[in-house]
């Protein structure tokens, strides 16, 4: 009995050995937020996303014939699981909803030069329309706004939509929004301090901000036969 024992624990732990090159490949092959630059994913044409944040879940449908460029960078931002613990920054009533910035610091200096150019504006800024922020001509990063309401003059300043909320928009109106514009302009939170300060500046100075717990692609009937 013993004997037989001794055969079947050297047999299990010769097969993890053997398990164990694959399992490091797999690993080494996750995509990984700290490396901006091996991010370059294409995006299915149509993917959903499950946005868990501090007041409940919502869910964004990507459409990628909208703004491919920005339906491709969002796609690896959440693959890679950059947001986690990420602050719904600039919530202004009436307007929109701004997140992106990552909490850490260092993660943040690692995206700022990671640029990609503009896409052509295919649909209008309306309610609940997903759309990456900017900071000129081809400075899109990882900043991003969810419209409370319909905002087209942002679609002549060049604003394209990757997608829009399908779901849960109760959800997305629940964010606080009580400390209004940034500073300068308003009393909410300074994005260069979040650049460089990341989540101990605004859990410390602005405690009512919600904040993305995590994002997920949403599993299609497809692949959940599988």
């Amino acid at each position: 009995m013993k004997r037989n024992l001794f055969v079947y624990a050297a047999f299990v732990f010769a097969i993890c050995l053997l398990a164990l090159p694959s399992m490091a490949t797999a690993q080494a092959s996750k995509p990984s937020f700290l490396k901006p630059a091996t991010l370059n994913a294409k995006a299915p044409d149509i993917y959903q996303v499950n946005v868990n944040t501090t007041q409940g879940t919502f869910v964004l449908e990507i459409n990628r014939s909208w703004a491919p460029l920005g339906a491709d960078r969002f796609y690896n931002l959440v693959v890679s699981g950059y947001f986690t613990d990420v602050a719904f920054f600039r919530a202004i009533d009436g307007f929109m909803v701004q997140f992106g910035i990552h909490g850490n610091p260092e993660v943040s200096k690692l995206w700022r030069p990671a640029k990609i150019k503009d896409d052509r504006v295919v649909q209008s800024n309306m309610t609940g329309y997903l759309t990456f922020a900017t900071a000129g001509q081809h400075t899109r990063t990882t900043q991003m706004f969810i419209n409370f309401s319909d905002n087209i003059r942002l679609d002549a300043m060049g604003f394209a939509p990757i997608g829009k909320v399908v779901k849960g928009m109760d959800i997305v109106n629940s964010l606080y929004t009580g400390y209004g514009e940034g500073a300068p302009r308003g009393r909410g939170p300074d994005q260069n301090r979040i650049q460089y300060e990341g989540n101990a500046y605004l859990k410390k100075s602005f405690p009512m901000l919600d904040y993305i717990k995590s994002m997920s692609l949403v599993k299609s009937k497809a692949s959940k036969k599988r």
